[in-house]
């Protein structure tokens, strides 16, 4: 079974070209592998491959763009990234090595002798006799190597080694920090003599294992993250199950309540048709007991007729006679009066009303099901604490009050640039060598709004002695030039190189560069638009959202100084808003006392986001979609989880 497994295995990690264990394996766009020189060679057997300066997949044909197509067409599968995975799985079915797969002295059988192995030199990655081991530990070349016994069925590790695909015989062990590329010796010789920064791999696997420990870490708050959103919604899709089967039981007792009034309707109708059926026959039976009892009145006066023909005496001739004429024969007035005064039953008939149903039928409301959505934002998980980053640095008098934030990539550095108002410094944080390094700037007096203005320098208010600060950020911050101003201004946001957005009492402006206010916007239909508007952000339309604590508002201003929507919610939802910043999706987060709210783009409410763990400040999102908080004397560095997200 063993020997099974082992064997699918290896033809997953076999390339399809040349039937071998992958060597440099490099995945296509359409995630097939092979062989790095497998792709080179069958690309020059595909002239219209070169023609179209595409990559053709020997496997589904589908083609992969050459990202630098200007290059020799022998370098093209060079510029597709190394399949990762791949040779993980490579590196994990070569790591161990059996004693059966080293059981002779590797350096004795290059001698022609078969002397058994009895070590393993992981450095050197061969296996040693006992005299050989002697050899090896007294060489001043290899005397601090790693020698593994290999007696019994231990098990030895191989160190992979990545060999040039240039120069077959050299290993790679060196790394160009201005190529980003690593390279081998000769490599390095040739072809980088010119870059600065040149350094061995061995001595970037402090900062490697700390960066991606760090990264192994915030995944697998992810994966944490993750796994409680797959058993929450599992829970759903159960709950759904339970659901179905609750308002499948509500719909049918409604029906069948609808069809219980069908029922008693029916009843009620043929009831009604009983009662008058029984009445119109009980009239036509009086009708017919009264016609017969004439009928006998009419026999008995024609037998007392027939008696008087037939009798001798004139007397009873004369007698019939006069009965006659007294109207003796006439029997109407026999009937009962009542009876004749009742209205009679003519005929009974049922005519449906077909059209009035069908219609009742068509707009019967048997109920209504309800759906309840989920807006985008109450879909989002809560947010991740990633890291906390205590400010307070040395020098400061007092407890840090950290007000406003901005996040720079300088140099391949992520640096924070935050303001400390109670320090009067503007602080900046950053990592390098796998060291927390800092650096402020002090200041005439105390910095609210800090903003970017460029890739590596950013703009700060000092509102009380009015001046907007120029600094650069090289990751230390250096001041460059100051502008004085007419007002005292705490927010700032950059619109285009040539304007800004800045806010102040009960105002917002848009200023020049060198300070003058080309316009304000102080209202709108006549009523005050901002008091406190202490913090500001601008969106990649060039709108500027405002937070305005005084107002309890955000207020999307054009650059014009339009008005375009304004959100002031009330009640259990109003407002005290702190920072704002927008999102990689376009959305809005504002600090609002101890949480964070989501709007979308047009200023509709999506969601609070309660697990931020401080008060939060100042907001800045980067492109990674990770917030930065800052709250006092620290800085939280939070991840918003997307959803498929």
């Amino acid at each position: 079974m063993a020997t099974s497994r082992a064997e699918k295995v290896m033809e997953f990690l076999t390339c399809v070209i040349c039937q071998e264990l992958y060597t440099d394996p490099c995945t296509l766009r359409c995630d097939h592998t092979f062989c790095r020189k497998c792709v080179t060679g069958y690309i020059q057997t595909r002239p219209d491959a070169v023609q179209s300066k595409t990559i053709p997949c020997a496997f589904c044909r589908q083609d992969t763009k050459v990202p630098h197509p200007s290059r020799p067409v022998e370098e093209w599968a060079g510029q597709i990234k190394p399949s990762i995975i791949i040779q993980g799985l490579i590196d994990t079915q070569a790591d161990v090595v059996k004693t059966g797969s080293a059981s002779c002295c590797s350096v004795c059988e290059k001698l022609g002798e078969t002397t058994p192995g009895a070590s393993w030199c992981s450095e050197c990655q061969v296996s040693l006799c006992e005299r050989c081991v002697k050899i090896h530990r007294a060489s001043p070349a290899s005397h601090d190597h790693e020698i593994c016994d290999l007696s019994g069925e231990v098990k030895v590790k191989r160190r992979r080694k990545v060999i040039c695909r240039e120069h077959k015989d050299e290993a790679i062990k060196l790394v160009c920090k201005d190529c980003h590329k690593a390279v081998c010796q000769t490599c390095c010789v040739v072809y980088h003599r010119k870059c600065e920064s040149v350094v061995t791999i061995q001595s970037m696997l402090p900062n490697l294992k700390y960066h991606l420990r760090k990264h192994a870490k915030q995944l697998s708050k992810k994966i944490h993250r993750k796994e409680t959103i797959v058993k929450n919604t599992d829970e759903k899709i159960s709950g759904i199950a339970k659901n179905k089967i609750a308002v499948a039981n509500d719909i049918n007792s409604a029906v069948e309540r609808v069809i219980a009034n069908f029922k008693q309707k029916r009843k009620q109708l043929m009831n009604e048709v009983r009662d008058m059926t029984d009445k119109q026959t009980k009239q036509l039976k009086a009708d017919v007991k009264l016609e017969e009892i004439e009928m006998q009145m009419y026999r008995q006066h024609c037998e007392f007729i027939d008696q008087a023909l037939v009798s001798d005496c004139e007397m009873d001739l004369y007698d019939a006679y006069q009965a006659w004429e007294a109207g003796a024969v006439e029997l109407g007035d026999v009937r009962d009066t009542d009876t004749a005064d009742t209205r009679r039953i003519d005929d009974i008939r049922f005519t449906p009303d077909t059209d009035n149903v069908q219609h009742i039928l068509d707009d019967l409301q048997l109920g209504k099901i309800d759906v309840t959505y989920q807006d985008q934002g109450t879909r989002l998980p809560s947010p991740v604490l990633i890291d906390t980053i205590d400010w307070k640095m040395a020098g400061d008098e007092v407890e840090p009050a950290l007000r406003d934030i901005t996040v720079l990539v300088v140099d391949g550095l992520q640096t924070c640039v935050v303001t400390d108002y109670v320090n009067e410094y503007v602080k900046s944080l950053y990592t390098r060598n796998n060291l927390t390094c800092h650096s402020k700037l002090p200041l005439d007096d105390s910095p609210w709004g800090v903003t970017q203005l460029k890739e590596n320098q950013v703009m700060v208010a000092v509102p009380d002695i009015r001046k907007i600060l120029t600094v650069e950020v090289t990751p230390d911050l250096v001041p460059l030039s100051t502008i004085t101003t007419s007002k005292e201004y705490y927010s700032l946001a950059v619109l285009s190189p040539s304007s800004l957005a800045a806010g102040t009492t009960n105002c917002v402006d848009i200023l020049d560069m060198a300070g003058h206010v080309l316009r304000s916007v102080t209202t709108h239909n006549n009523e005050t638009l901002f008091t406190q508007p202490w913090y500001m952000c601008v969106n990649n339309k060039g709108n500027i959202f405002v937070s305005d604590r005084g107002e309890k508002s955000v207020t999307c201003v054009t650059s014009e100084g339009d008005v375009v929507w304004r959100y002031a919610p009330t009640g259990d939802r109003a407002l005290l808003p702190y920072g704002i910043t927008t999102t990689p999706t376009v959305d809005i987060l504002v600090a609002d006392s101890t949480n964070v709210v989501r709007l979308t783009e047009t200023g509709d409410y999506v969601t609070d986001h309660q697990d931020i763990g401080c008060d939060p400040y100042g907001l800045y999102v980067d492109r990674n979609d990770t917030l930065y908080v800052s709250s006092k004397d620290q800085i939280h560095e939070i991840n918003f989880m997307k959803s498929h997200q």
